[in-house]
């Protein structure tokens, strides 16, 4: 009886000849392409300040601007306070030179109703934390305003709604489904256990041996809500909420559209939607510098 026949094949090629010349490289490794631009703050290409002094109208809220992100930067929760500055009664003149002040930031959101369309169209300025709504109520009365702080309170609300919505009905897991149980079990545990100020609880599913059949269960099991949020800091990230409480799905891409993390967040809001309490200090000190240009006239 040969005593190595029945022993299986050895997994890794036995080496003859070590050292120098002996061992032959392998090929270059290929990793997934990383994200080499980040999104920096731009001053907004302003007109003669002659010009925007004639627009009293878009001044005034400039200074409002200015008074409620002081207002939010001083307070006690800069992460969870906002205000709002109303934009009725402008002139045409005076929106399109406060479009031109405030510009595009790299955060924008939507709300979708319950049919799909959007409700609420939300643009962060290049102020981080200084954010234009436009839309509709739920009473279908038009919106349009800004909105001062970490991230519009709309955004919280509807995620908020959707949370304490009805959730679609356990199905018998699938065969195929393997890994994604035990994901789900603890996300119920932080939920349970979660409060407001407390720090994120992440679950990076790139990390973890989850099947196409997983994913799709998980997905099912946690729904997906209404509020859609990208960020483009640093790459592009998408931001979504669930049918189930304090619960978002956070995916970073390349500038390849490469997934490079997936993720499932238990908080109220991701961070990485908020601008930064520093952030709403800068932006602070930008509008006062906008309004002292201005003032020149």
């Amino acid at each position: 009886m040969n005593p190595l026949r029945d022993i299986r094949p050895f997994p890794v090629p036995v080496v003859a000849a070590l050292g120098p010349g002996g061992m032959v490289e392998d090929e270059t490794l290929d990793y997934i392409a990383m994200p080499q631009g980040m999104a920096m703050y731009q001053p907004p290409i302003l007109p003669e300040p002659e010009d925007i002094a004639a627009c009293e109208g878009a001044v005034r809220v400039l200074q409002e601007v200015l008074d409620a992100l002081q207002q939010v930067v001083h307070g006690g929760a800069p992460q969870r306070d906002t205000a709002r500055v109303s934009l009725a009664g402008l002139t045409s003149a005076d929106v399109t030179l406060i479009n031109q002040v405030l510009g595009e930031g790299e955060v924008s959101a939507q709300v979708l109703a319950a049919d799909g369309p959007p409700t609420l169209q939300i643009q962060e300025s290049v102020f981080a934390g200084v954010w234009r709504v436009l839309g509709s109520s739920p009473e279908g009365y038009p919106v349009d305003y800004i909105e001062v702080g970490a991230v519009p309170e709309a955004l919280r609300e509807a995620a908020g709604m959707d949370g304490a919505s009805a959730v679609p009905e356990a199905l018998p897991i699938p065969p195929q489904v393997m890994n994604v149980p035990s994901v789900l079990v603890e996300l119920e545990d932080q939920r349970r256990v979660w409060r407001a100020g407390d720090l994120a609880h992440v679950v990076n599913l790139t990390l973890l041996p989850l099947t196409p059949e997983d994913i799709a269960y998980l997905d099912y099991r946690l729904g997906t809500g209404r509020v859609l949020i990208l960020s483009r800091g640093y790459g592009n990230c998408r931001i979504t909420n669930c049918c189930v409480p304090n619960t978002w799905r956070v995916v970073y891409y390349n500038s390849m559209d490469t997934v490079i993390l997936n993720s499932v967040e238990v908080t109220d809001m991701p961070d990485v939607a908020c601008a930064a309490p520093e952030d709403l200090g800068d932006s602070a000190e930008r509008v006062a510098e906008v309004l002292k240009w201005v003032r020149k006239a």
